[in-house]
């Protein structure tokens, strides 16, 4: 029974019997019950209907009220799996991708120079940073608005320079005051993963960043001039970064595009309609 059936129940129940007291009282018992004692038997009868079935409908609300708390306790279980899955991609999953490049360097050259050491034990350094902030974030909701703008990717495409022969042309030029903080975080989060898709799948040289203010909202574009995928690639199972970008965009009420052109990889997101 549903909890809008429920209720229409509970409204009613009292109604129905005192209407069908009064009813049976004048039809037939008129005769042999008085005024007065009828009047003292209405609220009887609908004292005992009540305890009779609206405490059996009072029992049903309680019993889907526990399953709604036990739901939403799962979703809440849910939501924070979800939340360490992210901060374990976004960060460690990453610096260790970083670790594991710079290993196989070390493998496959003659020797090993200081400059590869220090900048494996600088990869080293930086994994356990966004091992202690993952843990502290996790225990402790993140202050959104003390994070730096830009920081991150700037971060990142530090590294892909270090590591990779990989051009950047960046044109950011979306005001400050036209993001909140959540939306930062979570705008920098796609285009973090969008540049590490390109890292590892692209064969790409060249890397445009392109971000603007539009009429009612904003468009960030991220493209290269890799080999691209093929469309059906982006459903494979496994491919978790691509599922947690689409995420990231459906819960902001974003439009999330990824496209293959002419062996170029597009991603565009895009706040407020074309």
């Amino acid at each position: 029974m549903t909890y809008k059936q429920i209720k229409w129940l509970i409204l009613t129940i009292p109604t129905l019997t005192i209407g069908l007291w009064e009813y049976v009282r004048h039809e037939f018992l008129l005769p042999y019950i008085s005024m007065e004692l009828g009047n003292w038997l209405a609220p009887v009868f609908v004292l005992l209907v009540s305890l009779l079935f609206l405490t059996q409908l009072f029992t049903m609300i309680e019993h889907n009220q526990e399953e709604l708390n036990r739901a939403k306790a799962m979703q809440a279980v849910l939501q924070e799996r979800e939340k360490i899955a992210r901060e374990l991609h976004d960060g460690i999953a990453q610096s260790l991708f970083f670790l594991n490049t710079q290993i196989s360097n070390m493998e496959n050259g003659a020797r090993t120079d200081e400059s590869l050491l220090q900048k494996l034990k600088e990869s080293v350094h930086r994994t356990n940073d966004y091992v202690r902030q993952a843990i502290a974030n996790l225990r402790h909701p993140a202050k959104t608005d003390t994070i730096p703008w830009l920081q991150g990717v700037e971060a990142l495409i530090d590294e892909l320079k270090l590591e990779t022969a990989l051009q950047f042309d960046i044109e950011w030029v979306i005001p400050e005051t036209c993001l909140s903080s959540k939306e930062k975080v979570e705008l920098l989060a796609i285009v973090r993963e969008a540049l590490l898709n390109i890292h590892k799948h692209a064969d790409a040289t060249l890397v445009r960043i392109q971000a603007s203010k539009t009429s009612n909202g904003w468009s960030c574009r991220i493209s290269d001039d890799g080999k691209g995928f093929r469309p059906e690639e982006a459903s494979i199972k496994g491919r978790f970064g691509l599922k947690m970008m689409r995420d990231r965009a459906e819960a902001m009420k974003w439009t999330l595009e990824i496209e293959s052109i002419r062996g170029k990889t597009i991603v565009i997101v895009r706040k407020g309609e074309v």
